[in-house]
Formats: C-alpha cells, sequence, structure tokens
C-alpha cells in the first residue's frame, strides 16, 4: 500500500514513516497543506495520514476537497486540537478516524491496521488466480494450503499485477506501486524482484508474462 503523510512535524513524519515502511508500505511525505492537495490529485496514494494544523492550507480544508473530488481515500486524521467539537466537524468532513497528539505509536499502528481492515472491508481483500491465493490485508500468499515465502518487494509486485486482472503492467507503474518519493528502485532491481518472483510461482497455476515493449502480465498458467 503506498501512503501519504501530511504533517509539518519532521520527527512526527519520520516516527510514522519509519513505522509504516517497516510493515512494508510505500511512504510519501509532504509538509503543507497545498503539497498534501497536489498530491493527492494525482490518486497514487491508497491511504492518507492527515495532520490538521497544516501551513498553507489547512488540513480540514484538505480534507473537504479530497472528499469533494469523490475520493473514499481512507484518511486518518492525527492533531493536537483535542476539542470534542473539532473532533466531530473533522469527522463528518469525512475523516475515518481521529487520534490526538500526542500519542503512542502502538496506538497509531492498532488504529491504522483497524482502518486498513475495515477499507479492505469495503473492497476486495483476497484474489486468486490458479492455486494462487492472495491476502491483501494481510501481505500473505498461498499455493494451495502452502504459504509462499515473499519479500515485501516481490509481494508488492504481486499484489501490483494481480490487482489488474487480465490487464498489462508497465515498469514505470510497477516501480511507481514499490517507491516512496525518496526511494529509488532501478528497472534492474524490479527485474531480479520479478524473476525471483517467478521461480516461487512455479506450480502455483499463476505466471508472470511479459509483454514484450509493455510490461507485465499475471495470468493463469498450466505449467507444473
Amino acid at each position: 500500500m503506498r501512503i501519504l503523510i501530511a504533517e509539518d512535524d519532521p520527527a512526527i513524519a519520520a516516527a510514522i514513516a519509519d513505522s509504516l515502511r517497516q510493515a512494508s508500505h510505500a511512504v510519501d511525505h509532504v509538509g503543507s497543506g497545498p503539497e498534501a492537495d497536489a498530491a493527492l490529485r494525482d490518486g497514487i496514494h491508497e491511504l492518507l495520514i492527515l495532520d490538521l494544523g497544516l501551513p498553507g492550507l489547512d488540513g480540514s480544508e484538505v480534507l473537504q476537497r479530497l472528499r469533494q473530488r469523490g475520493s473514499g481515500m481512507p484518511v486518518l486524521v492525527i492533531t493536537a486540537r483535542e476539542d470534542l467539537h473539532e473532533r466531530v466537524r473533522v469527522l463528518d468532513l469525512g475523516a475515518d478516524d481521529y487520534l490526538v497528539k500526542p500519542f503512542a505509536l502502538a496506538e497509531f499502528e492498532a488504529r491504522l491496521r483497524a482502518l486498513q481492515r475495515r477499507s479492505a472491508n469495503r473492497g476486495m481483500t483476497e484474489i486468486s488466480i490458479g492455486a494462487l491465493r492472495l491476502d491483501l490485508p494481510g501481505r500473505r500468499a498461498w499455493h494451495g494450503e502452502q504459504a509462499l515465502e515473499l519479500t515485501a518487494r516481490e509481494f508488492g509486485v504481486l499484489e501490483a499485477l494481480a490487482s489488474r486482472p487480465e490487464r498489462i503492467t508497465s515498469r514505470a507503474q510497477l516501480v511507481e506501486a514499490l517507491c516512496d518519493w525518496d526511494q529509488d528502485l532501478t528497472y534492474n532491481g524490479l527485474d531480479i524482484a520479478i524473476h525471483r518472483l517467478r521461480r516461487k510461482l512455479q506450480g502455483s497455476g499463476a505466471n508472470v508474462r511479459t509483454v514484450r515493449g509493455l510490461g507485465y502480465l499475471l495470468e493463469e498458467s498450466t505449467d507444473d
């Protein structure tokens, strides 16, 4: 999952980003309201961690604009504003949850997991291709009853391909799905991940096919 953190306190943003990356998420960070609004218009993020006290444009306005564009992206608000009226107002604007600073990182992680579960319950939580089965919220994959030992990058490739059934995913799209703004993934690194993933998928009934000049396609396979 690619997550956007909109927070103007570098220390808080860094702590949250570290926690999310340890959970194998791709993380981008902006420190102002206008930057957050612009980033959200790109449509590449799947969840937003939003501070209300952003410079340039208040987080409430960022949230309101997001919902006015018809986005159902899950939003976890983090703020020092603890007034009950303010919490109700922000939830009515479309926030999914609200966490008051200062907060324990363990509570933040628990709130995020709950938010992911609720979000997953509104959409697709499992994908099956052949004997291959993916648990998207749990970030796990099985071949029949046997769990596949995948690295975070390999699962990210598999998830990106499986989420686009019968559609070709370009190398650039895969790199974008797997990387933060401040990280680099070379095409060579991507090729290595795909090579290793193909080996682990052997016999699963699914295969990553290269479509020359266009990208990759995850398809059902009859190969043993």
